[in-house]
């Protein structure tokens, strides 16, 4: 009953606006900047007049508040513990972006039973047809929390560094997403890189691997520098495409976002949204987060 519910209410919304398209941004290993990335694309969407929600999901371990200089005085740990509704721990930033906090407190890290489960499906429903982009920070392990977020999104943003050791982690999480026989589109980034031709070989490396040994093609997204404005940033609390606006990174990011959003979704958004996905997923593995 609720599957139809969802499935008429959906369709309704179909002939008003489009859903949010939904991003999930990985890594294979901590480090490697993937929180400083999601920030910051979600401000630059922000920039050109999206409606953007950014979801910390680095459920207890979370620091998007703290990178966008607030203070959240509510997190997921409310809708978790409390019985909060999602809508209402969502926090608005001065800067034009929406966000979910995750917490920073190991306290707060818990497992979603079916009914947590369900109050997040109805939420993300009404939050997808508010937003244009929901953006998803992922944790950097791969956790059956995760997979079953990154199985739904649109899009996958994987991140690495040229170290050997974050490029195989990287290839990993990838083999771990198609190990589920995903859909989503791998979009990878190349992050601190000492030169572009450096990070152009470190994205062809994991494009050649995906190919081969996944039989997966995946979109190059692009590559940013090792930049000392992203350092003064952190220390000051401010995002570097906020803070250094043309800072080196802050216009190669503004580009990336360019190229992606040329991109042509038609046929991609005719098909059912991430909250669909997500409970089709739950439904048929009768499990839980």
């Amino acid at each position: 009953m609720k599957d139809q519910a969802e499935k008429l209410r959906l369709k309704l919304q179909n002939h008003t606006q489009e859903l949010a398209r939904t991003i999930a941004i990985v890594s294979g290993k901590g480090g490697v900047g993937k929180t400083n990335i999601s920030t910051n694309l979600a401000l630059t969407l922000a920039d050109k007049g999206k409606r953007v929600l950014l979801f910390d999901f680095d459920i207890g371990m979370g620091n998007v508040n703290i990178l966008l200089g607030t203070t959240s005085n509510s997190n997921i740990s409310a809708f978790l513990q409390d019985d909060v509704p999602l809508k209402s721990i969502i926090q608005h930033t001065a800067n034009g972006i929406s966000y979910i906090s995750a917490g920073n407190g190991l306290n707060e890290v818990m497992e979603m039973d079916n009914r947590m489960y369900n109050r997040l499906l109805d939420g993300l429903s009404e939050l997808q047809a508010e937003y244009d982009f929901i953006i998803f920070d992922m944790a950097a392990g791969a956790t059956t929390t995760a997979l079953n977020i990154l199985l739904s999104a649109d899009d996958i943003f994987v991140v690495c560094t040229p170290e050997p050791t974050a490029i195989t982690d990287a290839y990993s999480m990838m083999k771990f997403i198609c190990s589920a026989q995903s859909e989503s589109r791998f979009l990878l980034i190349c992050n601190r890189a000492e030169s572009k031709r450096q990070g152009k070989e470190t994205l062809e490396r994991l494009q050649s691997a995906a190919q081969k040994f996944l039989k997966k093609e995946v979109t190059l997204l692009g590559v940013l520098p090792e930049d000392k404005h992203v350092r003064k940033a952190v220390i000051s609390q401010t995002a570097f495409s906020e803070k250094f606006p043309n800072a080196d990174i802050s216009l190669k990011l503004k580009k990336m976002v360019d190229i992606y959003m040329e991109d042509d979704y038609s046929d991609r958004f005719n098909h059912r949204s991430f909250v669909s996905k997500l409970r089709n997923i739950f439904t048929n593995k009768e499990g839980r987060l």
